[in-house]
Parts: C-alpha cells; sequence; structure tokens
C-alpha cells in the first residue's frame, strides 16, 4: 500500500511540474521577480524604523542570489531552486517509504537546503580566494599610490602582479579610465560597487577623499591592515571552531547511531520506536531538532566579518 502512495505521489509532482510549465529559468524569473519586488512608501517608513524586517528566509536567499550574480554564476541560483523543489519530492517519498508521515515538514525542509548548502560552501570558497587577493592587491596599490600619487599609475605599475579574480577589477578600472572617462572618482565609484567587502569599500572611500586632499593618502594603508587583521584572527579561530563542530557532528552520529543499535540491543524496543505513533513522533522531534541545531552550529561557528 506505501508503495502505491509513493508512486501517486510521483506522478502527481510529476504532473505539477509539467502542467505549470516549472523550469529553472522560469523558477529563476519567478524567484527574481520575488526578490525585485519594489516595496511601497509604508514598507519603507516601517522598515526605516525598524519596525518591519524581510524574513531571514528571504534575505538568506537574497544574499546567495546576490553572491552569485557577483561571481558571474546567476543561472546557478534557478538551477539550486529547482533542485531543492526535487528534493523536496524525494524526502516526501523518503518519510512515506519509512512509514512515517510526522518526518514529511523535516526530510522536505533538510533536502531543500541541500543545494543552497552547497551554493554557500562554494561562495565561500570564493571569498576567502578573493579576500586573500585582495589584501595582495590593496596592499601593493597603495604602497605604490603613497609614492606617486596617481591611483592609475599605482595600478598599472602593479596589475601584472594582481592575480584573479581581483586582477579583472582593476583592469576593468584602467580601462575606464584610460579610454572611457578620465573622471577618477567616478571610476572608484564603480571599483567600489565591484566587490561586496566592507574593507575594500573604506578603502574605496578613503581613496575618493584623498583625491581632493592628498595628504589623507597615509590613512589608507591602515585600512589595508584590517584585512590582514581579520585574517590572521580568524585564523587563530580556525582551530577553535573546528573542534567546535566536530564535537557536534560527533554527538549527532551519536543519536543517530543509537537507532540502529538499538535493534541489536532490543528489537521490542526498536520496532516500539520505528512503528509505534509515539515512536515515530519521537523520530521527527529528533529530526527536527538536529536541522535547528545544525543550521545555528554554522551560522555560530562562521569566520568573523568586519563591520563598519
Amino acid at each position: 500500500m506505501t508503495a502505491i502512495y509513493i508512486i501517486c505521489f510521483i506522478a502527481a509532482t510529476v504532473g505539477i511540474f509539467f502542467v505549470f510549465g516549472l523550469t529553472p529559468k522560469q523558477i529563476n524569473s519567478d524567484v527574481s521577480a520575488l526578490f525585485d519586488k519594489r516595496d511601497n512608501l509604508r514598507d519603507l517608513s516601517l522598515r526605516s524604523r525598524g519596525k518591519k524586517r524581510k524574513s531571514r528566509v528571504i534575505s538568506e536567499l537574497e544574499k546567495i542570489k546576490r553572491a552569485l550574480t557577483d561571481t558571474g554564476k546567476g543561472a546557478h541560483f534557478g538551477i539550486a531552486c529547482a533542485v531543492s523543489l526535487v528534493l523536496i519530492v524525494a524526502g516526501c517519498v523518503l518519510a512515506m517509504a519509512m512509514d512515517n508521515p510526522f518526518l514529511i515538514p523535516v526530510f522536505a525542509v533538510a533536502f531543500a537546503l541541500i543545494p543552497f548548502a552547497y551554493l554557500k560552501r562554494t561562495i565561500r570558497v570564493y571569498d576567502t580566494q578573493l579576500k586573500d587577493e585582495l589584501e595582495t592587491a590593496l596592499s601593493i596599490i597603495t604602497t605604490s599610490y603613497i609614492r606617486c600619487e596617481n591611483i592609475v599609475t599605482a595600478v598599472e605599475e602593479n596589475i601584472g602582479d594582481i592575480k584573479p579574480p581581483v586582477r579583472g577589477i582593476f583592469e576593468t578600472f584602467l580601462t575606464e579610465t584610460t579610454v572611457i572617462s578620465p573622471d577618477i572618482v567616478g571610476a572608484i565609484y564603480h571599483l567600489r560597487e565591484k566587490v561586496r567587502n566592507t574593507v575594500f569599500e573604506e578603502w574605496c572611500d578613503t581613496l575618493i577623499l584623498c583625491q581632493s586632499d592628498r595628504t589623507l593618502k597615509d590613512t589608507l594603508m591602515p585600512v589595508v591592515s584590517k584585512l590582514t587583521d581579520i585574517r590572521l584572527v580568524n585564523s587563530s579561530l580556525k582551530t577553535m571552531i573546528s573542534e567546535n563542530r566536530r564535537e557536534y557532528y560527533v554527538m549527532v552520529c551519536m543519536v543517530l547511531g543509537n537507532i540502529p543499535l538499538l535493534r541489536l540491543i532490543n528489537k521490542d524496543w526498536y520496532d516500539a520506536l520505528m512503528y509505534s505513533t509515539v515512536g515515530k513522533l519521537v523520530l521527527a522531534i529528533c529530526g527536527a531538532v538536529v536541522l535547528f541545531t545544525l543550521i545555528r552550529m554554522l551560522k555560530i561557528t562562521r569566520p568573523i566579518e568586519y563591520k563598519r
């Protein structure tokens, strides 16, 4: 009987996909329309007073979509949404196969987060590489700028020593200042918008001030040193964070490992846990607690960021 329910559920889900024409491109456009929806005057007023905020889910999805767009992989967001929908169905099917309806919401949420967790990990690796190259690039460019007091000349002298992905950003800056427009301040504003990093934005703001007051050039190097300080602090905390994560994963494995171990110890207890209504509810509660604590653990143990 369970197999019939599963087949019917899968057939109904596939039918919904075909009827509504749900493709990665369509899903991406629908989600983008949701994010690009402009707030009315009342919403803006409430948000300015702190009485209305976007939900955490929408905020996190916006961050992921914005980060993918910045890295030139904006199309992957629609694919992730489509895969997430498919995995929600897979989670529901798995819960039904286990004959435990209480696990359906737990498995659906857990499976839906898998593609976005992969995207966030990919973005984190890119951000780490970007920060490392940004620290080197800003350091050598600032040193040259303090000597020559010309940011275009400073970038031209060091562009060969800058590595991707930062090199492409400064190459665009050189193209704009030498070919398109001689407006240095406007080019720095455009440069500032290409990297979402607080220290880099502060460096660009200071550099803009230096265009009207050259005596402020000595304030650039202390700004660049903040990247080094952040890297050193994260390096010192890396071992501690890894140990905390390892302890958490061990505890989760112990909790989940008790289920098959219970079958070896006492089969009646195992049957009561797996097949009785109370046992199924206990499994669902344990799964929800593991999922909630996993999300909180990943949020608490992420690397620190500098905020102005």
